[in-house]
């Protein structure tokens, strides 16, 4: 930048340039990064979503809930709580590990007749996707491998690769994540096996009992961890739920394997940031370690009305009504598909969580047709961003919850009509 530039954007921004003051040589910050950063990809979805707050756009882009259902009264009501309760503690520092009294109720919530599991087993995270950024810290060095589903999770993926990880792409169906491939990289001596079992992103597909039992035998034999992303869980529409990978494993404590995470961002709201993990003591002690370096601990104000609204009975409250709306959301949408997608498209049928995963006429590029549906102000991920083997480029990921039925159905028209026209 030249001083005259220098000068004006200083103008603009009311700063004052000092007389005088010298101009360091210009530095290549392409050459100061670490090796690590080099491999920090930008996520095409956060891209994405810088588009679609344009007026007038439909988005089926984000996995996002409704913010007009967000309990703003309840919310309100539980911030006065809390400092009326708590005082001035509720926005000072805590502990790394997260409330003590948030903790033991996400204890108690998810024991079991035969899992016990105690505060000392959960750690608070700034949502789910901390989460996995924890894990890949504490456990995976350099040219370790995780098997993932394919397609699967996005930002998994961008939370583990600068670590050097390597990833087995592991076969799916609409039953989910299949057994059989996972001998090859346990052979291989995978670390990590990254499982999303209930309403898979992107898919919505959900793995079947008997998968999650093979998959807890099959690596049995080995030391790989089973990392189970559990974010979607409580938002079930139809069928009764399935036993978790952490239910159906040893106790943590007594040999179990799987590490799981959760989130309040699918059932109260994004904007807290407060999700958790659970899992045998050992690594919840090591990642409240790695989460200790990264940011002292999850907001403390976060936690607090988080607990005020769960321990109140928030979730008991409004649950049926949520799932009640998303579930029309979802029908709805599989109606306007079934309607007006063109034919030799397909698409799946998930028994809750937050998307369907289309796939047009295999001619049919999603990525091209994207800048046609944004013309017609809508907008979805293309699937081949959550695929690890170049496949999936005729297919596109779309989310229902955001949207009412109505927006739904011209959204959807629009983007026929953008399929029409490519």
């Amino acid at each position: 930048m030249t001083a005259g530039a220098r000068k004006y954007w200083a103008r603009r921004a009311g700063c004052a340039m000092v007389p005088g003051m010298t101009t360091a040589r210009a530095i290549d910050w392409s050459r100061r990064f670490a090796r690590r950063a080099q491999k920090m990809k930008p996520s095409a979805l956060r891209q994405l979503l810088k588009v679609t707050n344009r007026p007038g756009m439909i988005s089926f882009a984000g996995g996002l809930p409704d913010a007009n259902l967000f309990p703003l009264a309840r919310v309100e009501s539980a911030v006065q709580s809390v400092l009326r309760r708590v005082g001035g503690r509720a926005l000072q520092y805590s502990e790394t590990e997260g409330l003590p009294e948030l903790r033991d109720w996400i204890a108690r919530r998810y024991s079991t007749g035969r899992m016990c599991l105690t505060a000392d087993n959960v750690l608070i995270t700034a949502g789910a996707q901390q989460a996995l950024d924890l894990i890949g810290r504490v456990l995976l060095d350099d040219g370790d491998t995780v098997v993932v589903e394919n397609p699967t999770y996005m930002a998994a993926l961008l939370a583990w690769e600068p670590l050097g990880a390597k990833f087995f792409p592991a076969a799916a169906d609409e039953n989910g994540l299949d057994p059989r491939a996972l001998t090859p990289a346990l052979a291989a001596q995978a670390k990590l096996v990254y499982v999303m079992p209930n309403f898979q992103n992107p898919t919505g597909a959900t793995l079947t009992v008997e998968r999650r039992k093979q998959i807890l035998d099959t690596i049995a034999a080995t030391d790989a961890v089973l990392f189970e992303d559990n974010p979607y869980a409580a938002l079930r529409y139809e069928g009764q739920p399935l036993p978790t990978l952490l239910e159906l494993d040893s106790p943590p404590d007594d040999g179990g394997r799987v590490v799981q995470a959760g989130t309040f961002s699918k059932t109260l709201m994004p904007g807290l940031r407060v999700g958790w993990v659970i899992g045998p003591r050992p690594v919840i002690e090591r990642m409240g370690r790695a989460k200790q370096a990264m940011d002292l601990h999850t907001g403390t104000f976060s936690q607090h009305i988080a607990f005020e609204l769960v321990n109140s009975g928030y979730l008991e409250e409004t649950m049926p009504r949520l799932i009640a709306t998303y579930r029309q959301r979802r029908d709805a949408m599989l109606g306007v598909l079934e309607a007006h997608f063109p034919k030799g498209s397909h698409w799946t049928r998930p028994q809750g969580g937050m998307f369907v995963f289309a796939a047009l006429p295999p001619d049919i590029d999603a990525a091209k047709l994207l800048p046609h549906a944004i013309e017609r102000n809508v907008a979805f991920v293309p699937g081949a961003e959550f695929h690890l083997d170049g496949g999936g480029r005729n297919t596109l990921r779309l989310n229902f919850t955001k949207s009412p039925p109505d927006e739904i159905e011209t959204g959807l028209r629009r983007l026929a009509d953008a399929i029409r026209a490519l």
